[in-house]
């Protein structure tokens, strides 16, 4: 029977453990604000070289327009992006996140006046083409650093998570304290669960101080609802930790431990939206990155805080998380040993 008295104890004493060592608080605390300050600073503007250019139904504009479309797609050094729904396409153009937008059907564009980067491919696209109707929009414009803000405390989160509980877990057996543990009334349900919780309002706790207090300097872009951000953000950090659970549920070896965690931690970096957008990505790409937990985190709290989603709207990276975190807590759990190496 689950012991809510054992399980407080061990929850407590990990706790303390971490914010004990002041090197490791002081790192968890100072790494993502380094970075946050970093990119303020070395991307100014929206931290991107090329063009982007939008255009309602691409594929089938390409098909059933080729005399209109065939010259201007030719462009070198211009990223073509499909989208389906122009209200989508139009939010990205008032925020700075392509450069113009194009119906070939209708013979129409948009350009954002506020944008240096829309004025000048509206140079290029008049070249090109001639007889479209020209549409203006305004908006703000997206920062790189308010683009790349839920990518970076998401990997922050994500080392937090993976080598947070995997090392503590993979140190404790290797030291025998599992071994020990093992020998009291505390069960293997009761250690996992706070472990788990104890990681989990870890890093919710660094994620939000550091988030409020950058907020303070750099005033981040805000759109949709804190409440809805702090919810996607805890959703993606179970999944992250239980996902850990499993990499360290057997092994004492750290050795083992730190490669199985880079092997986890690089795709998922590199992958998952954190520093570019995957827009335009090779379907093989994009359709990899979906299986990865970070993908769904940092796509969600994006969308949150550049589009104003809802959690209804974002209910699709919700359903991910929720079935990757109750896979990967199921098979830690069941391949959990306390002091076996297998």
């Amino acid at each position: 029977m689950f012991n809510t008295r054992r399980f407080f104890a061990v929850f407590k004493a990990r706790n303390i453990e971490f914010f004990r060592d002041r090197s490791s608080l002081g790192w968890n605390l100072l790494f993502p604000v380094l970075l946050l300050v970093g990119f303020s600073f070395i991307f100014s503007g929206n931290g991107r070289a090329e063009y982007k250019v939008g255009v309602l139904q691409l594929e089938q504009s390409a098909t059933t327009h080729p005399n209109k479309a065939a010259k201007f797609l030719a462009t070198k050094f211009v990223d073509f992006i499909d989208y389906q729904q122009l209200d989508i396409a139009q939010l990205k153009l008032s925020q700075h996140g392509i450069d113009l937008l194009i119906d070939f059907s209708k013979k129409s564009y948009w350009v954002n006046e506020n944008s240096p980067k829309s004025y000048l491919v509206e140079k290029i696209f008049l070249s090109a083409e001639q007889d479209f109707t020209r549409h203006v929009t305004q908006g703000k414009g997206i920062r790189y650093i308010d683009w790349a803000l839920p990518g970076i405390l998401g990997m922050n989160m994500m080392f937090s998570c993976l080598f947070g509980v995997g090392y503590v877990i993979v140190r404790y057996r290797k030291n025998s304290v599992l071994k020990r543990l093992k020998a009291t009334p505390l069960s293997a349900l009761e250690f996992v669960t706070a472990q788990l919780v104890s990681r989990l309002f870890i890093v919710m706790f660094i994620s939000s101080s550091v988030y409020i207090g950058c907020n303070v300097f750099l005033n981040f872009y805000m759109l949709g609802s804190y409440l809805d951000l702090f919810v996607v953000a805890a959703l993606g950090a179970f999944c992250l930790i239980s996902l850990g659970l499993l990499v360290a549920c057997r092994s004492k070896s750290e050795e083992l431990t730190g490669g199985l965690l880079n092997l986890t931690t690089w795709p998922m970096m590199m992958l998952s939206g954190v520093w570019f957008s995957l827009e335009g990505a090779p379907d093989g790409l994009k359709a990899f990155s979906e299986l990865l937990p970070l993908t769904h985190l940092v796509a969600g709290a994006r969308e949150i805080i550049t589009e104003g989603a809802t959690l209804s709207d974002i209910s699709y990276h919700l359903i991910v998380l929720a079935i990757m975190s109750s896979l990967f807590l199921a098979l830690g759990a069941y391949f959990f040993d306390w002091n076996s190496e297998r």
